[in-house]
């Protein structure tokens, strides 16, 4: 092993923290960076890169639509490595539940933290959260890979995407009818507005993590963890990442084929919405796995690696404090003399200080496990 990747706790497999570090990457501040480079270049592609990195208004698909659903994949193509692991050299059932019930509960009251809670104003609290989902997720997805094999795991992500679909277009929404599919008329809505108080994020008639989207949420991970499991398998490296590849293709053109009766969504994470970034995902980590585990290539992948061994501290510690500041006092001097030039250097130095300090965090081997 590289010098640089020697504090890597042992047993992980690198390509999947590299993953979930590049795709962290681009919350912490890496879009706001690469926005900024393009804009000083005046790159005649600009603004279809700017759409690129905003959330689709409701049909469609975006690169930033990608950074949620493939973060729950990954979470899920952790588990053959840590439950499924857990479980074949005889841990009792009874640890690994209690595991993932507080691993679930230390999420989800970080989501409310992290939602202000503590403010107390409940007539305003948003109490959905991308959190709150990664706690349920992880949660029921645990409980699916400690009770069935893998076939039953992949059972079991089908009947959720197509029972989904069955009740967004079966089940009738009062004024409205059945297989509406416009944000005040869709089902998923209607039942945020029926039993979720407080506020809604990110449209006006329900939550985009709302109470009834989470269920097909749970199938994106579990297709990681059906990914997992091809990674943890025997077969040779070549095969899995054929195998990956070859499922990530197919898995985009059901998408492609279910969108036309249940369009591409992620307000509401439609089914076709989760295979559709679920096969994306798939090929992204085909690519990594190929790259850093299969050739060997691991001294590139060591910056997204300090940033994918600690998601959620940076995640919930960017919400609490300005790294900007920090990096205000090294550049505040100078800054204001580059011209167009500023905008790109101050999101690249704020990038810079998070980095460092999850950096230090890796060199001190402190990870947030939660």
């Amino acid at each position: 092993m590289s010098t640089e990747m020697k504090n890597v706790p042992s047993g992980r497999v690198v390509s999947i923290d590299a993953l979930r570090g590049f795709d962290m990457l681009w919350i912490t501040g890496g879009a706001g960076a690469l926005l900024s480079l393009v804009k000083w270049l005046n790159l005649p592609f600009a603004e279809a890169v700017a759409k690129q990195f905003g959330h689709s208004s409701w049909n469609g698909f975006t690169f930033y639509d990608l950074i949620f659903p493939l973060f729950l994949f990954i979470v899920g193509a952790s588990m053959p490595f840590s439950i499924s692991k857990r479980l074949e050299r005889g841990d009792s059932r009874k640890d690994l539940y209690v595991h993932i019930f507080k691993r679930a509960l230390t999420l989800f009251v970080l989501g409310l933290v992290f939602n202000k809670i503590l403010d107390f104003n409940f007539e305003s609290f948003r109490w959905a959260g991308v959190l709150q989902r990664i706690s349920l997720c992880s949660l029921f997805a645990g409980l699916i890979v400690i009770n069935f094999n893998v076939k039953g795991q992949a059972i079991a992500a089908g009947v959720i995407l197509i029972l989904y679909w069955a009740a967004m277009a079966l089940i009738p929404v009062p004024g409205f009818g059945s297989g509406v599919l416009t944000p005040e008329g869709n089902f998923a809505s209607y039942i945020d507005r029926l039993f979720l108080p407080g506020r809604f994020c990110c449209f006006e008639f329900g939550d985009n993590e709302g109470i009834l989207s989470t269920i097909p949420a749970i199938a994106t991970t579990l297709l990681g963890v059906l990914s997992g499991h091809w990674l943890r398998s025997s077969q040779p490296q070549g095969t899995k990442v054929l195998r990956l590849a070859g499922a990530g293709v197919a898995s985009l053109i059901v998408a492609g084929l279910w969108s036309i009766l249940f369009p591409i969504n992620k307000l509401i994470w439609t089914s076709s919405y989760v295979l559709y970034a679920g096969g994306w995902s798939m090929l992204l980590l085909a690519l990594f796995y190929w790259i850093i585990d299969v050739r060997g290539y691991k001294k590139w992948a060591f910056f997204f690696v300090v940033i994918g061994l600690n998601p959620i501290t940076i995640y919930v510690a960017q919400s609490l404090f300005n790294f900007g500041t920090i990096a205000d006092i090294f550049i505040h001097g100078f800054v204001d003399y580059l011209g167009a030039f500023k905008p790109f250097f101050v999101a690249s130095c704020v990038l810079a200080v998070k980095w460092l300090f999850l950096y230090f965090l890796y060199k001190q081997r402190i990870f947030l496990k939660a």
